[in-house]
């Protein structure tokens, strides 16, 4: 029995507004490709740590598999709390301003604080490049996304931000490590950030999905060491290779936090609460070797393309951005089509930014694949 109504007609324009992902596109060029070298998804190729697998387990046996609290359950919270108050120094308690909510992942998390803060024809500044949901969380919350140019080396800084700033300015959204360009920013960078937001009475997000994958000798500065006037983001996925489990928290003021909660009530409800409870001593893996491999991958993308191609290092996150030279005439979409026919998938540049000179590859990959793949690449751009 075929359909009469007229879907397309019911069709609100907040969905309407919203563009296919640009990744959808690679992907169907890829379906050429028989046995194609995968450089384009940012799925960590790790598995889950033992220990966290049976704590799982363990939690299902236990019929830990009901609601929890929308906050999320008082073991991990108390992880959590641990956590930042060891780095940071921040208060957790009945009478402190700050709090913390576990999310269904950090996706959850961004889209509690853009429907949380932002209202018709507000601004969220937001880096450009930028991870892809960053702009459509905006048009959701029937706001506008404003781009905060941070090319040729991707470093967003308060003097780039300032200059978007306008009356109609809630917050700034920051990512470091960065995807998609692995870019860190630096201690003064982040503090100069929260000064300037401070000042100006506007809130700082600061998107902290990668805060583990960082390489030595860069460290990992956060505006939570400076000021609490800031919701830090982060997740589980991408660090301990569990990223359908859809695991992340936030940490802010407390009445942002209590406002984040109303939401996820009425939506999200909770977090997975088997999940949640496997996660509780997630911070006592020890990453150090997972971080070395990482490094390593880093170095053969610098060293098998930074003669090349203008590419800046990455020191974080597990991606690259290198820029397609202007002699080969090639737009994103062209030089992705030209990989496909060699069987490497990457991402074009104007899926994360409204420049189309540069593509992203993600080394989440065994070492060999990652080589050949690279090998290809470095054929494409000479």
């Amino acid at each position: 029995m075929s359909s009469s109504l007229d879907i397309e007609r019911l069709l609100s324009e907040r969905v309407n507004d919203i563009e296919t992902s640009g990744i959808r596109r690679a992907w169907a060029l890829a379906q050429a490709c028989e046995d194609p070298i995968n450089l384009s998804i940012g799925q960590p190729d790790f598995c889950v740590d033992d220990s966290i697998k049976q704590a799982a387990i363990d939690a299902i046996l236990q019929d830990k598999n009901g609601y929890t609290q929308t906050a999320g359950v008082e073991e991990l919270l108390h992880s959590i709390h641990n956590r930042l108050h060891s780095q940071y120094g921040w208060e957790f308690g009945p009478q402190s301003t700050l709090d913390a909510m576990v999310t269904s992942g950090t996706a959850g998390a961004l889209t509690l604080a853009c429907l949380s803060i932002l209202s018709p024809g507000d601004e969220i500044i937001v880096p450009d490049p930028y991870f892809v949901i960053y702009p459509t969380l905006a048009r959701i919350a029937e706001a506008k996304a404003v781009l905060c140019d941070t090319y040729p080396d991707f470093r967003m800084t308060a003097e780039r931000i300032e200059t978007c700033i306008t009356s109609k300015t809630k917050a700034v959204l920051i990512n470091s490590p960065a995807n998609p360009t692995g870019v860190v920013l630096t201690e003064k960078e982040v503090t100069d950030i929260a000064m300037l937001c401070k000042e100006r009475n506007i809130l700082l997000i600061t998107d902290e999905i990668y805060d583990e994958f960082v390489f030595p000798p860069t460290n990992h500065a956060s505006p939570a060491s400076f000021s609490e006037d800031v919701l830090v983001i982060r997740g589980y996925g991408k660090t301990y290779g569990c990223t359908g489990w859809r695991m992340g928290y936030a940490a802010g003021p407390k009445l942002l936090i209590d406002a984040m909660l109303k939401l996820k009530q009425q939506t999200f409800v909770c977090a997975p609460s088997v999940m949640q409870h496997a996660l509780v001593n997630a911070y006592d893996v020890d990453l150090t070797p997972l971080i070395e491999r990482f490094t390593k991958r880093r170095d053969m993308v610098v060293d098998m393309l930074g003669d090349v191609t203008e590419l800046v290092v990455p020191e974080g996150a597990f991606y690259a951005f290198p820029k397609i030279p202007k002699k080969l005439g090639m737009s994103g979409i062209d030089f992705i089509s030209k990989a496909v026919e060699h069987d490497v998938l990457v991402i074009q540049g104007d899926v994360f930014s409204h420049h189309d000179t540069h593509f992203r590859i993600s080394y989440a990959v065994p070492e060999d694949k990652l080589e050949r793949g690279l090998s290809v690449l470095r054929t494409l751009l000479t």
